[in-house]
């Protein structure tokens, strides 16, 4: 049953999906990593970008060699508070993206950013960190934000 919802999802996220691969697919020419990781085609070392990753459906572009990398919270990276303890790994902030838009399909880039796009105050945020931290609550309206 849960690899039929995965696959499900993956369906219903796919137009993200080949957004990320657009982005993703001509960056193997400059010297980008595919592979498969946290729920989604990884393109590592991502030769644009300022740094970091961005989930697109079941793509991740990452600049970084790996997704094992620590990453602070947003909350952290925008001073809205100092660092509270261990970074969470940066794979397990972008899966909650991943999750997230398996359940929205079309409809997650318009959420998030009606939500507030990239913010510590976007809800879509909160949750990819609450999910990195805890490994729960990846779904945005599970708590307060």
């Amino acid at each position: 049953m849960r690899r039929t919802l995965f696959v499900a999802g993956a369906i219903w996220a796919s137009p993200n999906t080949l957004f990320g691969l657009l982005f993703g697919l001509p960056s193997l020419l400059f010297g980008a990593r595919l592979r498969i990781s946290d729920g989604a085609l990884a393109f590592l070392r991502y030769p644009w970008g300022t740094g970091g990753a961005l989930a697109l459906g079941n793509a991740i572009l990452c600049t970084a060699p790996t997704l094992d990398g620590a990453c602070r919270s947003y909350a952290e990276r925008f001073g809205l508070h100092a660092a509270a303890g261990p970074q969470h790994r940066l794979g397990d902030h972008e899966r909650a993206h991943v999750y997230q838009a398996m359940v929205l399909g079309i409809f997650f880039l318009p959420a998030y950013f009606v939500c507030g796009g990239v913010s510590p105050h976007n809800r879509f945020e909160q949750a990819a960190d609450r999910y990195a931290a805890t490994g729960d609550g990846w779904w945005p309206w599970n708590a307060p934000p």
